[in-house]
């Protein structure tokens, strides 16, 4: 792995600092966010509701907005499909809450990944018009590309309202209702800080349009319902999705992470139970990546995601005990068939598709509900973009992970002559294919990868955002790095390189795969530090290492303590310093 490190100008680092009142070390953080200027520092430090955009500037949300008034006003019947990942689940959850406080009751369906495969199917469709043709129907999180769906609904008389973020790979929708911001990029006059909203930031902003229209009436309910208090589902899919935590989508998980460590809901209450989240110590993206999202994912993946969607609607706190721990049980099964499955990806990668820029990988055994998560794991791995396949009759269907600077939208888009279905956004995408097409493809693929890379694709890289001492890693310093909180896509957590340090004592390795070290500045202080799955590769005592790390609270006996996150080592060249440590604190 290459370490990459810009010096910044240090005048430049200055004047930030004292326009800003922070430290060296948050104006260098800042400066490399590319928040120089002192007002946008100032807004990003302190994300405050105040700061998001007026919600009609989104093309066509104050027609849906206007569409679901009259759906309140005549007591239409209403039928909500949202997808099955957190991003639908989350956004089912919230649109079918708002309009439940209006007295509608609507009838909400979630896709069944083996019986009706992605998004809006035939076969999800018939199943939500199995108790009746709805007045309006509404597609959370799919159905961009969906025209023959889109024209069967219209064809039975059914108004139809899309509200998805997935870019586009036919032309827009129409007879129906459309809010995608990347489909209607260049329709409107914004700045586009709220084009990166995922489809649980778009149906917060619908709801929005939606009270500040029934507010105009004198609506009584509108005046009772707080869309604060359902940030914590908004922050949910936002940080689940992947999006770029800036603009207004830092402002929503910002103030939804605190919403969600305070949440009254009994389902979520429940989630965070079994997955082991603490709310009394801070809720974290991580906690969503890595613990809730991942529950609310394993229905949808083994079983149906309706039941997620009834978890959050629910106040039922026996129902919400049970099925949290149904969800936990779900969690546990995908994450053996992952590991399963991601043992194979990488054996198959290393005999077989070693030399190939992209790889495509396919067995008839491996379940396609859950090798999204494969196909993140082994790009990671091998740094190269990754097709992951499963099983589905005559068709082979998964999704694909890239790497900086491949974009898979564009790469897809010169190899999809056989792909049935295909879309998603540059990092991440879903593909469908016929299996006899499938060695086609993959050779396809791997030479879109290597034509969008120029040729190799770069060595991984480490970005190092600041060089500090020993002396520099305190308590106080931390404080200021949670003012830049929550980290994410878009908002990477700053890794930091520790230069000349010498560890006094070997490392103590645990669970086989992990190990602890210690360090001291130059004072006698200790740090304590963890690194994870490194086992394997374990620095040397007594000679001078370089440590790339983040900086992390750990709770442990009702103690918060610092502690150092090894990210990557390598041996200091004797007399040889590429990367000045920001002076002072």
């Amino acid at each position: 792995m290459r370490w990459n490190h810009t010096l910044l100008p240090v005048a430049e680092v200055e004047a930030l600092s004292k326009r800003a009142g922070v430290s060296r070390v948050l104006a260098e953080l800042l400066l490399r966010a590319g928040l120089g200027d002192g007002d946008a520092a100032a807004a990003f430090l302190q994300p405050a509701l105040a700061g998001l955009n007026d919600p009609f500037l989104l093309h066509n949300l104050e027609a849906a907005a206007t569409r679901l008034r009259q759906a309140i006003a005549n007591r239409e019947q209403v039928a909500v499909l949202g997808d099955y990942d957190v991003d639908g689940v989350s956004s089912t959850a919230l649109l079918v809450m708002v309009l439940r406080r209006f007295g509608l009751n609507p009838r909400f369906v979630v896709p069944r990944r083996s019986e009706d495969g992605y998004g809006l199917s035939r076969s999800a469709i018939d199943r939500a018009l199995e108790a009746g043709r709805p007045d309006l129907f509404i597609a959370l999180d799919c159905g961009t590309n969906s025209h023959a769906e889109a024209a069967y609904l219209r064809g039975q008389g059914i108004d139809v309202m899309v509200i998805d973020h997935h870019r586009s790979t036919e032309k827009a929708l129409d007879q129906c209702l459309l809010i995608n911001p990347h489909v209607h990029a260049n329709t409107t006059g914004s700045d586009g800080a709220w084009r990166n909203l995922c489809t649980v930031g778009l149906v917060f902003k619908l709801c929005h349009g939606l009270l500040k229209q029934l507010r105009v009436e004198n609506h009584p309910v509108a005046f009772r319902i707080k869309l604060r208090d359902h940030l914590d589902l908004v922050a949910m899919g936002t940080i689940a999705d992947l999006v770029p935590l800036r603009g207004e989508n830092r402002i929503l998980a910002r103030h939804g992470l605190r919403i969600l460590q305070e949440t009254q809901r009994p389902g979520l209450r429940a989630l965070m139970d079994v997955a082991g989240v603490k709310p009394a110590q801070g809720i974290t993206p991580t906690d969503i990546s890595f613990r809730i999202g991942p529950r609310i994912n394993a229905s949808g993946r083994l079983a149906d995601a309706a039941l997620s969607v009834e978890l959050l609607l629910s106040d039922d706190e026996k129902f919400c005990r049970e099925t949290a721990q149904q969800l936990d049980t779900f969690n546990r099964e995908r994450q053996e068939i992952e590991r399963v499955i991601t043992e194979q990806a990488e054996r198959s990668i290393e005999q077989q598709f070693s030399a190939l820029a992209g790889v495509v990988l396919f067995a008839e055994n491996w379940h396609p509900g859950v090798v999204g998560v494969v196909a993140g794991r082994v790009t990671r791995k091998y740094n190269r973009p990754c097709v992951v396949l499963g099983n589905e009759g005559d068709m082979a269907k998964g999704s694909g992970r890239s790497v900086d600077g491949i974009n898979l939208v564009e790469v897809l888009g010169t190899c999809c002559e056989h792909l049935t279905s295909w879309g998603g956004h540059p990092m991440a995408v879903g593909v469908a294919l016929p299996k006899v097409h499938l060695a086609t493809f993959r050779a396809g693929f791997a030479e879109a990868v290597r034509v969008h890379a120029g040729g190799e694709i770069a060595e991984a890289r480490l970005e190092i955002a600041v060089w500090l001492t020993p002396e520099q890693v305190t308590e106080r310093l931390m404080e200021e790095l949670e003012t830049l909180h929550p980290f994410g896509q878009g908002n990477p957590e700053p890794i930091f390189g520790v230069c000349g340090v010498v560890l006094r004592s070997p490392t103590e390795v645990f669970k086989e795969q992990h190990f602890r070290f210690q360090i001291e500045d130059g004072r006698g202080r200790r740090l304590h530090g963890v690194a994870w799955k490194l086992a394997h590769r374990r620095p040397p005592p007594g000679v001078p290492l370089d440590l790339a790390v983040e900086l992390k609270w750990n709770h442990f006996n009702h103690r918060k303590l610092l502690q150092l996150g090894l990210i990557d080592w390598r041996k200091s060249v004797p007399g040889q310093q590429p990367w000045a440590p920001a002076a002072g604190n």
